[in-house]
C-alpha cells in the first residue's frame, strides 16, 4: 500500500480537532410539529447510549442533553475519524399552556422522541352564554315608516 504525506489533509485534520475542542456543545437537530393536543419534538441522536439521555424541566425551559463516548483503542492509528463524541446539547423554551408533568420520551433507531401535551386549560372550549331573557324570545324588529313631506 503506497500512502504518501499530504500536508493539506494533516492541517485538516489538525483544524478539526481544534474545531471541536472549542464546543463543548454539539448541535442536536430537531423536527418540531403539533399533532392536535400533542407537540411532538423529534431529535436526531445515533449512536447514543439511551441511559445517557437527560431531560429536564425547570419552570418553562425543557432541557435535552445526552452524552456520545466513542470507543477506541490507544494503540490505534486513525486515519479517519469523522464521527464526534461528547455532550448534545438542546434547549427549548415551552409555552405557558403545556402540561410539563405529562412529558414524556422515548428512543428508538438513533431518534429521541419528546411527547409534549397541550394543559386541559390551554385548550379550545365552548363558553356557555347565559342571559337573563326567556328562552326562545327573539328580539323585536321596530319598523319605521317615513312621514309625507309638508307641503308649504
Amino acid at each position: 500500500m503506497n500512502m504518501t504525506f499530504d500536508p493539506f489533509r494533516e492541517l485538516d485534520r489538525a483544524m478539526g480537532a481544534l474545531a471541536e475542542t472549542r464546543q463543548p456543545n454539539r448541535p442536536m437537530p430537531i423536527d418540531l410539529h403539533r399533532e392536535g393536543d400533542t407537540y411532538v419534538l423529534a431529535a436526531d441522536l445515533p449512536g447514543i447510549d439511551p441511559g445517557s439521555v437527560d431531560i429536564d424541566v425547570d419552570g418553562q425551559l425543557l432541557t435535552i442533553r445526552a452524552e456520545r463516548t466513542l470507543a477506541g483503542d490507544q494503540d490505534v492509528r486513525w486515519l479517519a475519524r469523522e464521527r464526534v463524541a461528547g455532550t448534545f446539547l438542546r434547549q427549548l423554551t415551552l409555552g405557558q399552556g403545556i402540561d410539563t408533568e405529562r412529558i414524556s420520551a422515548h428512543y428508538a433507531n438513533g431518534v429521541l422522541s419528546v411527547t409534549i401535551p397541550v394543559s386541559e386549560r390551554a385548550k379550545p372550549r365552548k363558553i356557555q352564554v347565559t342571559s337573563d331573557e326567556p328562552q326562545g324570545q327573539e328580539g323585536r324588529t321596530l319598523k319605521v315608516e317615513q312621514a309625507a313631506p309638508v307641503a308649504s
